[in-house]
């Protein structure tokens, strides 16, 4: 009887040790689970999660530059992995975006700047809403294959890293939508700087999924940056023409 129960208690320690990792991986993605806005450090990289907590919105912090982000009837999130301060770096990101639908989602490099107070963002792809609507086209920039229209826009009152703040926000929007790829933040840059659009001390900058009023998934790799000095990505700032306002 001695032997049987030493057997018994050799088997139940056993299968112990098995169930703990397990247990471990499951609480370990509890924690890189996020429902409720929230920032800060994971894997080396800094991530950004803002929900207004409306409908059901859940970003997952994976290895390295990874994340994913799933939402159902969203209010309005913005989330995304990158640095805590911004600069011209060249960003490189793969992965899958999947609005339900094709709703109103956007993928983009987001960031803000303080002093002045700015929101940007350069989009790759949007959904069935584009973010320009209403807005006049202040020009171009030709960058990483394919031309990005610029606008610019003000909010007023409205939810920023200062608190409720009036501010300007200035976009780049891609012609031929992509879910992967590099992005020269370099050529945005100078081209805003040259359309008179005027950027500040850089706070934090991601690869970001936005959705509002929508449902859908999303998982993002940010593979590597690196300090731009010289490009040879050819940069064209120029003012709206007519026709491209007619596009618009």
């Amino acid at each position: 009887m001695v032997a049987l129960s030493n057997i018994l208690l050799a088997l139940s320690a056993a299968s112990g040790a098995l169930a703990a990792p397990n247990r471990l991986a499951l609480m370990e993605m509890a924690k890189r689970s996020l429902t409720t806005s929230s920032e800060g450090t994971s894997n080396g990289y800094f991530y950004s999660f803002w929900t207004n907590n409306e409908g059901s919105v859940t970003y997952t912090n994976g290895n390295a530059g990874e994340y994913s982000v799933d939402w159902s009837d969203a209010g309005n999130f913005v989330a995304g992995k990158g640095w805590s301060t911004g600069s011209d770096r060249d960003i490189t990101y793969t992965g899958t975006w999947t609005p339900t639908n094709n709703g109103n989602s956007y993928l983009s490099v987001y960031g803000w700047t303080t002093s002045p107070l700015v929101e940007y963002y350069i989009v790759e792809h949007y959904g069935d809403y584009n973010p320009s609507s209403g807005l006049t086209q202040l020009g171009t920039v030709t960058s990483d294959g394919s031309t990005y229209k610029i606008y610019e826009s003000t909010r007023t009152n409205a939810a920023s890293i200062e608190g409720t703040s009036t501010f300007k926000q200035y976009w780049s929007i891609r012609d031929d939508a992509r879910v992967g790829g590099t992005v020269t933040t370099k050529n945005h840059f100078d081209a805003w700087e040259n359309l008179g659009l005027e950027l500040g001390t850089f706070n934090y900058q991601i690869v970001a999924v936005e959705g509002y009023e929508s449902s859908g998934s999303a998982a993002i790799t940010v593979d590597s940056a690196t300090h731009t000095t010289l490009t040879t990505q050819s940069t064209v700032a120029t003012a709206a023409t007519e026709e491209d306002e007619e596009d618009c």
